[in-house]
């Protein structure tokens, strides 16, 4: 008998999970004989329950809800012996693990896709014991995502993150960083460290366009460099997917790597804060099973 799992954060897409809740359920419904609904009332409870479907041999796994609830399941789904094909009904303000997918950012569209059966494998990324999905960044801009309000996001969606980044940089110097990664060894001054593993981060979909979501590699931006001026020129090199030809960037492609830095950093992870530095970083290739348009298989 298959049987499906969704989970659901009722407080996300301003409270709209509860009303795409039954259009979810009938269309499981026609490939499932039983469906359970796991509703998220605090953080972990998404780990949770992915990881007790994983337990109990359930087929497929539905998260909906935003980009934390994602990472929360892709964590409860991580390094089980039984993984469940992962299907994602973004309600979130960026939903960058569904952009790299191409599942369709409106959320009824996306709940189509389930009964074509069309799935792709991912990667998915492992800090420590912790596990993401698009990208860890060290420096005063990634920690200035934190400030990013509800209001902002609402607002100006990906670019509510670059704006306080920009504020970020003033008054800021540059930290001494260590790279060990499977080429060697890069050593030097940073601003900005981001490692991406799909090429949607903060929603920008061409800041890392070389990236796969089963390729095996990180994609590594050291940002060298960084004034006003020297913003202003990174700018339209991000729009265009350019950055790693930026004189300030270095580029480098590793499928695992660790970092440490001169003073007390901590790294962010897929948007929220994470470990302390030094970290050790390293890609589980084409880990997990995701439901995605036929044409994006």
């Amino acid at each position: 008998m298959k049987k499906a799992m969704i989970i659901l954060n009722p407080s996300s897409g301003k409270e709209q999970a509860k009303d795409l809740l039954p259009e979810a359920e009938r269309t499981l419904q026609k490939f499932h004989e039983e469906v359970t609904v796991c509703e998220t009332r605090k953080e972990g409870d998404a780990e949770e329950f992915a990881r007790k479907a994983c337990e109990l041999h359930y087929d497929t796994v539905v998260s909906m809800g935003g980009d934390g609830t994602v990472s929360e399941a892709v964590n409860g789904l991580a390094e089980q012996e039984h993984r469940p094909d992962f299907g994602i009904i973004p309600l979130g303000t960026v939903n960058d693990f569904a952009r790299a997918l191409n599942i369709p950012l409106d959320p009824s569209e996306a709940i189509k896709i389930l009964p074509s059966q069309h799935y792709k494998k991912a990667d998915i990324g492992k800090i420590n014991d912790r596990h993401f999905m698009n990208v860890l960044a060290v420096g005063a801009i990634a920690e200035a995502s934190y400030n990013v309000s509800t209001e902002q996001k609402t607002l100006l969606g990906p670019f509510a993150y670059f704006v306080e980044g920009m504020k970020a940089i003033i008054n800021k110097t540059p930290f001494s960083l260590t790279i060990s990664h499977d080429q060697g060894e890069w050593e030097g001054k940073a601003y900005l460290l981001i490692t991406a593993l799909t090429n949607s981060v903060g929603g920008f979909e061409k800041l890392a366009p070389h990236a796969k979501v089963n390729d095996g590699i990180f994609h590594i931006y050291v940002v060298k460099n960084i004034s006003f001026p020297g913003t202003l020129n990174i700018i339209p090199k991000l729009i265009k997917g350019e950055l790693k030809e930026h004189n300030d960037v270095e580029y480098i492609k590793s499928a695992s790597l660790k970092v440490s830095a001169s003073e007390q950093l901590v790294v962010n992870i897929d948007g929220d804060e994470g470990e302390p530095l030094p970290f050790q970083a390293n890609v589980l290739k084409q880990h997990l099973s995701l439901f995605v348009p036929p044409e994006g298989n």
